[in-house]
């Protein structure tokens, strides 16, 4: 098992895998921190955003509630939200929105721990401190794992990758489009201009 870190930190390392309950623990013990584990078990240990970055990040995320507010079916999540893969690993996307049908196959206990669930349509905004091709691979591995609908949105290059469950990929290039939820998140639009913004 190894740790990604950028910077030095004050926290208890593990010093070997976890199961899911001992780095559920690692990680409420470490609260301050935006954590996540990859497919082998290694730590990922995230910075704080920007000012920019988490504004964009916010944007998303009241988009996509907005929506779920009108439609009033399944679950939205900010980045906060913990989601165990059928890979093993635990991964925290931007914003992301789960059907009534998968979040009502979770138990009351693991809707209170990391879920045991797939989101079924994710996005996930570049940040300035994050490597374009591990933000790609991990949204090869969300697709993977399930996920039927994914965004990864890039403000520095303002381009937008597209991926879907049927293996069809799109690059939109420029802030200047509207994305659209397509058959999974139907109704759902999100003015990449909003992100140009400052906060």
């Amino acid at each position: 098992m190894t740790l990604s870190i950028n910077a030095p930190l004050d926290v208890n390392l593990p010093t070997k895998k976890m199961s899911n309950e001992e780095f559920f623990d690692f990680c409420m013990a470490n609260k301050k921190l935006r954590i996540e584990r990859d497919k082998h078990g290694n730590i990922i240990i995230m910075p704080p955003l920007t000012g920019n970055s988490a504004y964009r990040e916010d944007e998303v995320f009241v988009e996509i509630k907005n929506w779920h507010r009108k439609i009033d079916s399944g679950m939205t999540y900010g980045s906060s939200a913990g989601f165990i893969l059928p890979n093993g690993a635990t991964r925290s996307p931007d914003a992301s929105w789960t059907s009534q049908e998968r979040w009502d196959k979770l138990t009351e206990q693991e809707k209170d721990e990391f879920m045991p669930v797939v989101p079924d349509f994710v996005i996930e905004v570049r940040s300035k401190s994050d490597s374009l091709k591990k933000l790609q691979d991990k949204m090869e591995e969300w697709m993977e794992n399930g996920v039927r609908l994914a965004w990864l949105i890039d403000p520095k290059t303002k381009t937008t990758y597209i991926y879907r469950e049927n293996g069809t990929s799109d690059i939109i290039e420029g802030f200047d489009k509207k994305l659209s939820g397509e058959d999974v998140a139907e109704g759902f639009e999100l003015d990449l201009n909003l992100l140009l913004k400052k906060p």
